[in-house]
């Protein structure tokens, strides 16, 4: 007869998914408090800039095409405890996926949440992994070698552990931001940086336009370790006052979505100038040169960057997809760029 042996890592202690004599088990989460979970994960179907643009546009010979991988994400989040045999069967209350661009790839993000003794991990990946393999099906008319890429768990919040976001500096295929270094995150995550979104438009202040770009922004600062007020929605034409509303209480950052086109009425980067006490050229440019991966019309934002005393202002386009750009590059350098503003951040 084998004597028990303990299954363990360096780093860890015991494998909760194996007893003592290294058999799969499903853990007993009985005793575990109920509290609210949330995990963010992302991959990318890499494949050409035609299949891109197609997609882009919607002319791909089948339609729907990121409707149909939406759905599809949803469901198999919904369905993770039947398609991996140790999960446990959650009551979730919401999974979102969400799509981006670059020049070769659709980059892929889930966020899933519960409320229960156990994480969402486990679906959150397999709603990035059924979305990617969904999207694969749908082009592959086209482009039958697309290859799905770096399915990973982005963060999660919630339980024994608490905060948890992946730390080590990398770029997938497609050119997306790596993580900022561990010293910068902790700066974010131990403070709860206080964050203001603020939404230029005239459609959504009037109630004509569904807020797309606001919510993504709350949610990607929510995820790493913010307290965010907003978003805000103002019309395009008191976006100055909206800007005041940002400012108040001095938050470690505000971050405003729309008005930065060449339209009459865009006029966020003038109210923006108007308050700045140091401009920050380089974040403005970073996020023109992301966008221009992607599209020409990114050469007409017009949006600025800088510092309102001890608050970073950041200005992005209006469209998700130039939101999920001004975010990406945002990603490595937030925790640093905070930490030197408020005077604990090595300068080079």
């Amino acid at each position: 007869m084998t004597e028990p042996h303990d299954v363990t890592t360096p780093d860890s202690g015991p494998l909760s998914h194996l007893d003592d004599r290294g058999r799969a088990r499903m853990v007993d989460v009985s005793g575990k408090s109920d509290t609210a979970r949330v995990a963010v994960a992302a991959g990318e179907l890499v494949t050409t800039a035609e299949v891109v643009s197609l997609v882009r546009a919607d002319e791909m010979p089948k339609a729907d095409v990121l409707a149909t991988a939406r759905i599809a994400g949803i469901a198999a989040a919904k369905r993770t405890w039947e398609l991996i045999p140790l999960c446990h069967q959650l009551a979730l209350s919401s999974v979102q996926v969400t799509f981006g661009f670059t020049g070769n790839a659709i980059t892929i993000e889930a966020t899933a949440k519960t409320k229960g003794p156990t994480g969402v991990e486990m679906e959150a990946l397999t709603a990035v992994a059924v979305a990617g393999l969904t999207l694969h099906d749908m082009v592959k008319a086209v482009d039958p070698a697309a290859v799905l890429n770096g399915v990973r768990l982005l963060s999660k919040d919630g339980g024994k552990r608490g905060h948890w976001r992946r730390r080590e500096e990398e770029t997938t295929t497609a050119g997306e931001a790596g993580t900022v270094a561990p010293e910068d995150a902790e700066f974010v995550e131990q403070t709860g940086a206080p964050a203001t979104v603020l939404v230029a438009s005239t459609g959504v202040a009037a109630g004509t336009r569904e807020d797309r770009t606001g919510p993504l922004i709350a949610e990607f600062l929510e995820t790493r370790g913010f307290t965010v007020r907003g978003p805000l929605v103002y019309a395009d034409a008191d976006i100055a006052w909206g800007l005041e509303d940002a400012l108040a209480g001095d938050p470690a950052l505000v971050i405003s979505t729309g008005g930065t086109g060449a339209s009459p009425t865009d006029a966020t980067p003038e109210a923006t100038l108007a308050l700045l006490d140091r401009e920050l050229p380089g974040v403005a440019e970073a996020i023109r040169l992301r966008g221009l991966q992607v599209t020409p019309h990114a050469s007409l934002s017009r949006g600025v960057a800088g510092l309102v005393g001890r608050t970073v202002v950041v200005n992005l386009p209006g469209s998700p997809g130039g939101v999920k750009d001004g975010l990406a590059v945002l990603e490595p350098i937030l925790g640093h760029l905070l930490a030197q503003v408020a005077g604990g951040g090595a300068h080079e």
